[in-house]
């Protein structure tokens, strides 16, 4: 449903997005995951119609969201992160008013439905100004489903929320994307990692990785992570310096009291697990439980930004926009 090629942007001389290729599917979940600055509000700003590639291109349901642009914006719902809400107006005139503009057919009955699916049925004489932030959300994903776009793009769209309404949020985008393609941006990583189906990490204007959560962890886990759950009065930390002697170990981390993280070479004799467990018993800890750890979305993500530093960054990209080059 989203096709972009050799997207690329500049702000004046600043490279803020560098070549950008990928694709979503249709009926599926996506994640643009990357820090503040990556390139990820640029980049939807495109695919909305919002502001034209500097290089590139970009489709949308197989339209080019330069040259058509009014029939991708029939086709895409979106949501910026910050959404311009008119206070004066209850939810319902706002949505009426915004599904004229769309020419949304049978407006009122339509209206009623997206009212019922965001469950603000009865804030719908409420004037939005009078509105928490996680109703404003609700009311801004409302004007986005309003005319039944077969794309939705969320620009950080939990953001600022409380816990609570971070949850409902969620759980709204999970129901939305059983119906339409999502893609989504986000710095949250346990986010992504909760909603998406998919993630494209994005750092410095670039794509890192794509792939599921599942598959980025078996493609990047590399080093083997062993945790062990131990009991003794002095500690997990005070098997740290026992543990780092062992052949075979990269790194041990006392997590608490109880639990230590054990980084493994990838190539670690098949050894070195009964040897770690020996250790912990010869050193007077009781050994409660050893498994291996699953590397988590930020895991991998702090993995790829340490190997892009490593291999030096992208020429203009690294430059931090100004005020008016929001990235």
């Amino acid at each position: 449903m989203i096709r972009a090629r050799d997207l690329t942007k500049y702000y004046g001389p600043r490279l803020a997005i560098d070549h950008l290729t990928f694709e979503t599917r249709k009926g599926e979940i996506v994640g643009f995951l990357g820090p503040n600055g990556a390139g990820k509000t640029t980049t939807m700003r495109i695919l909305t119609g919002y502001m034209p590639p500097s290089e590139g291109d970009a489709w949308i349901a197989d339209y080019h969201v330069v040259d058509d642009s009014l029939e991708v914006r029939r086709r895409v719902g979106y949501l910026p992160e910050n959404i311009a809400l008119y206070d004066d107006m209850t939810v319902w005139d706002y949505l009426a008013f915004m599904g004229q503009l769309r020419g949304v057919p049978n407006l009122e009955q339509r209206i009623a439905e997206v009212l019922e699916r965001v469950n603000l049925v009865d804030r719908a004489e409420s004037f939005i100004g009078s509105l928490s932030r996680g109703m404003r959300q609700r009311v801004g994903l409302a004007q986005a489903i309003l005319h039944q776009p077969q794309v939705l793009i969320l620009d950080e769209p939990t953001i600022g929320l409380d816990p609570a309404q971070r949850v409902e949020v969620r759980e709204l985008i999970r129901e939305i994307g059983q119906e339409h393609t999502v893609m989504l941006s986000t710095h949250i990583l346990s986010e992504a990692q909760d909603l998406c189906d998919r993630v494209l990490i994005i750092n410095q204007g670039r794509i890192l990785a794509e792939d599921t959560p599942e598959e980025l962890e078996l493609r990047l886990r590399g080093a083997q992570r062993v945790r062990l759950q131990v009991g003794g009065e002095a500690g997990a930390a005070g098997l740290q310096p026992i543990l780092s002697r062992l052949p075979g170990v990269l790194r041990v981390e006392a997590v608490d009291d109880q639990h230590l993280e054990v980084e493994l070479a990838p190539d670690a004799a098949p050894s070195t697990r009964p040897a770690l467990a020996q250790a912990v018993l010869d050193a007077g800890y009781t050994l409660h439980e050893m498994c291996t750890a699953s590397l988590s979305l930020e895991d991998i993500f702090l993995q790829l930004i340490r190997e892009e530093a490593a291999s030096g960054p992208a020429p203009d990209a690294a430059a931090t926009p100004t005020a008016n080059e929001e990235a």
